[in-house]
């Protein structure tokens, strides 16, 4: 009997899936404060994305603090719970291999703030008006 051969597209459309299913599950443990972290469950975070690699065992989450406020702060204590959440992960996700999880700030918003300042400078306004 044949082995089911998926496609490039179709593994990675699977990648996306669980690496929203992550995002989801981090999301629902952070809003409920079941890190049992003071500065945790004193800030609201987001998780703006989560990476998956191909093989589905590593996940990088994107995470901002909301207003910005202590982003080095709540950083230390996601990566000082990180078992935690890895271990929750896994028992909601239920995949084989539990992904090995970790935490970085997301930059795009800075990037969106600098391209917005960039857009709204009066050079380029004037550029932009010849058309």
């Amino acid at each position: 009997m044949a082995r089911n051969q998926s496609t490039p597209e179709q593994q990675s459309v699977r990648v996306l899936k669980v690496g929203e299913r992550v995002r989801h599950i981090l999301s629902e443990l952070l809003a409920r404060g079941e890190a049992h972290d003071e500065v945790l469950s004193a800030s609201n975070i987001a998780v703006t994305e989560v990476r998956m690699t191909p093989d589905l065992r590593n996940a990088k989450a994107y995470v901002k603090p909301l207003l910005g406020q202590d982003e080095e702060k709540v950083l230390k204590a996601l990566r000082t719970n990180t078992a935690f959440f890895q271990k929750e992960v896994a028992k909601r996700l239920g995949l084989k291999f539990a992904p090995k999880l970790s935490f970085q700030p997301d930059e795009s918003f800075d990037e969106a703030d600098r391209i917005e300042r960039l857009l709204d400078d009066p050079r380029v306004a004037r550029d932009l008006d010849e058309d």
